[in-house]
């Protein structure tokens, strides 16, 4: 590993994990925004400590506020856009259990939403401090963007990530690793459907004959649903929600199920949701009704990202260790949205480990120093 220059300030992964931990330490479901907007203030907090410019988009819809931190230099001009998200899957209290409760074991380093993606927002926030450290300047600007809602799909933020993304060079995502440090350079499109069906209720016993079930007619539609999977052509349906019904002896007049799709490319995006939407209810007598559509549209490892990769593979050579990208992988990320629109995106750049969304959700302490000073080259040296 290449060693700093003896009076160089050295990147301490210790004060990295630190740093890490009073972030993780503070719990931000995502519909609680006013958990998220009190990670929001330290954060910010600590940006305006090192003299960056911070923007906060006032939350809505009950989620928390969108903090943007801009470098002093190099004006409006475009740059390197850093996308992280401070929101989590976890609910309040999960600190405290004993699978998620802040914990060192050898290299693993456990905390709610410490993979999935507080490490690699501070990591990257990290890098940052550490050039200002080194007294030294980015040669593009650089701006952070911390959004409080992506782990439900980045309804309220959106808008502005692409906003931000219009004016950038290179994105940045501060997302977990995957499979042993891999980054990602292309990621499924997702999208979400709402399937309503409404039946006539009856009593179950007595009058049996003149209810029309919406749950039956539901369960032929997440047959319908399921059977689009197709693994050869990288598209998976999942049907994940569902309720309906008012007691077990009523037959059933409503009833919703939530289906999870994952396509990878625009063209596939297309023909499933035409699918999907086109659902007719089997039973002439209950009304069936879809609604929903594409959140995060798929993007492929285009020119501009292959070179943007090339680079960051270079950078990793210099600091000691190999890079990789997966090739394709089935999560969505608000990287989804700026190559969507063209901007070389850079995704995964955020700590290896394991168990996102799970209750051993942890990080590899060792993976702190090489990518941080991975996040260090890529500031230095992006033009």
């Amino acid at each position: 590993m290449q060693k700093p220059a003896v009076n160089e300030p050295r990147i301490d992964p210790e004060e990295i994990l630190e740093g890490i931990r009073r972030w993780v330490e503070v719990e931000t479901p995502s519909h609680d925004g006013v958990a998220v907007n009190k990670l929001n203030d330290i954060v910010e907090a600590e940006f305006v400590a090192l003299g960056a410019k911070v923007e906060r988009v006032p939350g809505r819809d009950g989620f928390g506020d969108v903090v943007i931190a801009r470098s002093p230099w190099g004006g409006d001009g475009p740059g390197i856009l850093v996308l992280s998200h401070l929101d989590t899957v976890h609910p309040h209290g999960s600190i405290d259990t004993p699978e998620l409760k802040w914990r060192r074991e050898g290299d693993s380093v456990f905390g709610p939403g410490i993979y999935d993606m507080k490490a690699g927002a501070h990591m990257a926030f990290y890098a940052y401090r550490h050039l200002l450290r080194l007294n030294e300047q980015s040669q593009l600007p650089i701006t952070f963007c911390f959004v409080p809602e992506e782990e439900v799909g980045s309804p309220t933020s959106r808008a502005t990530i692409e906003r931000l993304a219009r004016n950038a060079k290179h994105v940045l995502v501060t997302e977990p690793a995957r499979d042993g440090g891999k980054i990602v350079t292309s990621r499924k499109g997702v999208g979400r459907f709402v399937i309503k069906a409404r039946g006539r209720p009856a009593h179950a016993g007595v009058r049996h004959q003149d209810g029309r079930s919406a749950i039956r007619e539901i369960a032929h539609q997440i047959l319908a649903v399921e059977g689009m999977t197709n693994y050869d052509r990288g598209i998976t349906t999942n049907v994940g929600l569902i309720t309906g019904g008012t007691g077990v002896n009523v037959v059933p007049q409503e009833c919703t199920a939530e289906v999870d799709l994952r396509v990878p490319d625009p063209t596939i995006a297309e023909e499933m949701c035409a699918r999907i939407g086109a659902l007719t209810a089997r039973d002439p007598d209950v009304q069936l009704k879809v609604e929903g559509g594409m959140n995060r549209p798929p993007y492929t490892k285009d020119a501009g990202i292959a070179a943007l990769f090339d680079h960051a593979k270079a950078l990793a050579a210099e600091v000691g260790f190999d890079l990789q990208d997966v090739p394709l992988t089935g999560g969505g990320s608000d990287g989804n949205f700026t190559a969507a629109l063209g901007v070389p995106t850079l995704d995964g750049l955020g700590a290896d480990g394991k168990g996102a969304h799970t209750d051993y959700e942890q990080i590899y302490f060792s993976s702190l120093e090489p990518r941080t000073r991975l996040w260090v080259k890529l500031f230095e040296t992006l033009k």
